[in-house]
């Protein structure tokens, strides 16, 4: 006769299962688990660490050298250094000083171009003037005019030539004369006197009349013949030369 299965009663298939279970945890027992690898697993965890690191750095440098490679390539060439150094800042040299051998020479004087009849001041009371006709001249002693022609034949205006008018007064030395004939555009006037080397004036008339006049004042020294000129009178023209020349001795 068949009993009814109450829930007490285990099923067959629950009983292998339990049977089974109990089996395998009798056996987990017995196993001894083998200890962790913790030393293994830390050095793998720097070396991972340490290629991450690696790779970031790597990755900010190819930034930072990025605008350096703009600034550097345009400008680079062939054979220059690699590296470019700051831009200086931008400074200005002072323009050095002409030294008188480095500047150009400075062109001859040439004579005082006048109108017939302008008198010419030397200092107060010695006057000179010129016309067709020759020199005209007034000194502090000699207040009225004087003259010396240059169309009476006198003197050959073909022929180079100086000559001289000496005065004196009041502790000085008026000198003039007329010059003359000579090559090229008159200059400069060089007199040698008792008191030393003078330097004149020249003076002439437009269109290139052919001659002029030359003048200088100096002070007289005591004891000395105001009427003598130690050397000679030179009038020196453009180019260095001697446009003429008057020898005392």
């Amino acid at each position: 006769m068949n009993h009814p299965r109450t829930e007490a009663d285990p099923v067959p298939g629950h009983v292998e299962t339990e049977r089974l279970r109990r089996a395998l945890t009798e056996v987990a027992y017995d196993i001894t688990p083998s200890p962790l690898p913790l030393a293994a697993v830390e050095r793998q965890g720097r070396r991972i660490r340490l290629r991450r690191r690696t790779a970031v750095l790597g990755a900010g440098c190819g930034l930072l050298l990025v605008p350096l490679a703009v600034v550097v390539l345009p400008g680079t060439e062939s054979g220059a250094p690699s590296v470019t150094s700051p831009a200086a800042s931008a400074s200005v040299s002072p323009t050095p000083s002409t030294s008188p051998s480095a500047s150009p020479a400075a062109p001859a004087p040439t004579p005082r171009i006048v109108a017939s009849g302008e008198h010419v001041t030397a200092v107060p009371g010695f006057e000179l003037w010129l016309t067709a006709e020759g020199k005209h001249w007034t000194t502090p002693s000699s207040p009225d005019p004087q003259f010396r022609s240059v169309a009476d034949g006198n003197i050959a205006r073909s022929n180079p030539g100086v000559n001289l008018q000496e005065e004196s007064g009041d502790g000085s030395i008026y000198l003039s004369g007329l010059y003359y004939g000579g090559k090229g555009t008159a200059s400069s006037v060089e007199v040698e006197t008792a008191a030393g080397t003078v330097w004149g004036k020249l003076i002439e008339l437009p269109g290139d009349p052919g001659w002029g006049v030359w003048y200088a004042v100096t002070d007289l020294k005591p004891g000395k013949d105001p009427f003598h000129f130690e050397n000679q009178i030179t009038v020196h023209n453009t180019e260095g030369g001697i446009y003429a020349q008057l020898r005392s001795r």
